[in-house]
């Protein structure tokens, strides 16, 4: 691994940061989340015509820029320092690559170069609180998590040669606002049991979709009700067993940029707090010269610096296929190990920011809130992390006990 940025990646961040600098500032960002979307247009248009950020990682013949998935991990370090309200998680990280993977020619050249070009935000529709489950990283994706015939699944059945989709999925990060929705949906009864994932438009008729309260207001989540509607299989059925495999990987990368996004936003705290701490006084002194303070601002530092390099460690291992064997994909997913080291760095530095801003740090109208909710609602969403590392050890085979020959 080749720990340096190219000439490229320094531009991409470079200018990152400073579009998003000027157009997501705290006014911004708190105006933003209250619009119906939960994010701003604009802003999201002009990251697509002015970085080609929604098509980063998409091949060149789809309208993409043909970067690997690398440059947009690391991209995700900005927008998480911005605490960017926007659809590239959703879009970008969980559904595109799943169209990519298993989509035809026909849905491919359809979709992914509005995808590429921001005209066209995509969402990926799971049962809640299966996301996790979905996408392999706080344990295997046994089980019947799309469904199975329970309440609260999503069920597809076939009629006159026509998918139809009935039931709901909670906690679909931007599926209010979407234009598509990539849908994990049960079929086959209890003989073919099975998984599939479906394409729905935005506009089908006897979809709706509903704007839900989310505890970080960064990530607009949305209750998802299918009532019998009309759907694409996404690829193929002879391509249906890939499915789980397919969902691995988007997982795994998906807990890199989620890793190298916490990083981004720890570290953006701490600088925040390092620059009250140097103004406000207390006792005749600034606050920032007593060593007690100093000792721990230390310790955040080093949490943050050991999780950056395990985000970009992670980011360069689910780039493949330059990274060793067995570390990427769902033989050895390092992904969800660097994103339960990154949520910890952010929780802790935003923890702390709260306790040394004093009274200001609990307020409503400070923006130190908003980090705590970035990390305790990603955990909760692609969580927890003791399940996170629980999943990456077995993966590991850590604790297998092996015979030793004597």
């Amino acid at each position: 691994m080749d720990p340096g940025f190219t000439a490229e990646q320094d531009g991409i961040r470079r200018t990152l940061r400073e579009l998003l600098h000027k157009r997501c500032g705290p006014e911004e960002l708190r105006a933003a989340l209250d619009t119906p979307l939960g994010h701003d247009p604009a802003l999201w248009a002009a990251l697509a015509e002015q970085l080609g950020l929604p098509g980063l990682a998409l091949p060149e013949a789809y309208g993409g820029v043909g970067c690997p998935v690398t440059d947009l991990a690391l991209a995700a370090e900005e927008t998480g320092r911005a605490l960017a309200p926007s659809p590239l998680l959703a879009t970008s990280v969980l559904a595109a690559p799943l169209i990519l993977g298993l989509g035809t020619d026909a849905q491919r050249a359809d979709l992914l170069p509005r995808i590429s070009d921001g005209t066209l935000t995509a969402a990926l529709a799971v049962p809640a609180p299966a996301l996790a489950t979905a996408l392999a990283l706080t344990g295997p994706q046994d089980g019947d998590w799309a469904g199975g015939g329970r309440a609260g699944g999503i069920q597809a059945r076939r009629v006159q040669g026509v998918w139809r989709l009935y039931g709901e999925a909670a906690q679909v990060l931007d599926g209010h606002g979407a234009g598509a929705l990539v849908v994990a949906a049960h079929t086959g009864g209890f003989v073919r049991s099975r998984i599939l994932l479906f394409v729905v438009p935005g506009d089908a008729v006897g979809l709706v979709r509903t704007r839900q309260t989310a505890l970080d207001a960064t990530r607009p989540q949305a209750r998802v009700q299918l009532r019998d509607v009309r759907a694409e299989l996404l690829g193929s059925e002879e391509e249906a067993p890939g499915v789980p495999e397919a969902l691995s990987r988007a997982g795994d990368f998906a807990a890199a940029f989620l890793a190298c996004e916490a990083v981004g936003a720890a570290d953006r705290a701490l600088e925040r707090t390092v620059e009250y701490l140097g103004r406000r006084e207390q006792f005749g002194r600034v606050i920032g010269s007593f060593q007690a303070v100093q000792h721990r601002l230390a310790d955040v530092y080093v949490q943050i610096q050991a999780a950056r390099s395990a985000a970009y460690y992670a980011a360069w291992a689910a780039g493949g296929p330059g990274g060793p064997d067995g570390l990427a994909g769902p033989d050895g997913p390092v992904g969800g190990l660097a994103l339960a080291q990154a949520l910890e760095a952010l929780r802790r530095a935003a923890a702390e920011g709260i306790q040394l801003h004093g009274g200001i740090g609990f307020t409503w109208e400070h923006e130190a809130h908003l980090f705590f909710k970035r990390a305790a609602g990603d955990e909760l969403l692609f969580g927890p992390v003791h399940r996170l590392r629980a999943h990456a050890a077995e993966g590991a085979r850590l604790f297998e006990r092996t015979e030793v020959p004597v």
